[in-house]
């Protein structure tokens, strides 16, 4: 019997460049939950408390913000983007 494993793409973020092309084709898309699940997804890739510890938010909070029935708010969405060294930009 083949086992199988749920595939993690913020296993295969190798550097922060890929990080950040990741959130940015996430975010051009459009679509508000894909962005959130892709900010999850970099923030697991980086490390939970390390970018919490940056962005001044707590663990659990930063967990809550960015799981399936989060809704965070844009200053935490703003603080999360920063912590992984990123920008928000408007063109």
């Amino acid at each position: 019997m083949t086992k199988t494993r749920q595939f993690d793409i913020a296993a295969h973020f190798e550097t922060d460049e890929d990080i950040r092309e990741f959130l940015r084709l996430t975010a051009n898309s459009g679509v508000t939950s894909d962005f959130i699940c892709a900010l999850n997804t970099a923030v697991r890739a980086k490390g939970m408390t390390e970018i919490a510890a940056r962005a001044g938010v707590s663990r659990a909070s930063l967990y809550k913000s960015l799981g399936d029935d989060g809704n965070p708010r844009f200053d935490t969405i703003a603080k999360i983007v920063e912590a992984l060294g990123c920008k928000i930009i408007i063109s």
